[in-house]
């Protein structure tokens, strides 16, 4: 059975594009708001149900939440895969900056990974929202995802960067 987000309660959560706003345990700006660092946040449910998830070939959404969990579960696959060759801490973080760098499709874009699963922008300045939000939150799983897909010596950990060879719903990460 798929792992769902916990986040099924969105009262006074920001939304952009359908997808809830969460806040994240994050020291980069974005738009996100702040959470404690003692609670749980959506990239810690998205590293810890990853690899279980991954599995999966369809996801029935229950929250807007579960869409960002989506999301995030499709973007650890995509920065696992650019890890895959690189041997130590430093190259593997060069790989996840060099992700950060890379353009962010909103919906209704070319190159956005889900077209279906989030409604249109209504406007431009919901699309920059979505956009920085999204920018915000892929930043924020690569900084963690590092700590958990190399030990403390900088070396690979196998157990992590082995599924990177997995699709994810069946998408063929670029």
């Amino acid at each position: 059975m798929v792992h769902h987000s916990s986040f099924v309660d969105e009262e006074g959560v920001d939304k952009a594009c359908g997808c809830p706003l969460l806040p994240l345990k994050s020291h980069i700006k974005g738009p996100a708001p702040n959470s404690d660092q003692d609670r749980t946040d959506i990239v810690d449910e998205a590293i810890t149900f990853f690899r279980a998830n991954v599995f999966f070939r369809n996801f029935d959404i229950k929250s807007p939440a579960d869409k960002l969990l989506i999301y995030l579960t499709f973007y650890i696959n995509v920065a696992l895969k650019r890890l895959e060759g690189c041997r130590t801490l430093a190259e593997g973080t060069k790989a996840i900056i060099n992700l950060g760098l890379e353009d962010v499709p909103v919906p209704g874009e070319s190159g956005f990974p889900f077209p279906g699963l989030f409604p249109l922008p209504q406007s431009r300045k919901e699309a920059e929202l979505f956009r920085n939000y999204l920018k915000q939150i892929r930043e924020e799983t690569s900084g963690r995802l590092l700590s958990v897909a190399y030990r403390p010596n900088g070396t690979p950990n196998k157990w992590w960067l082995a599924f990177a060879k997995r699709k994810f719903m069946n998408i063929i990460v670029p």
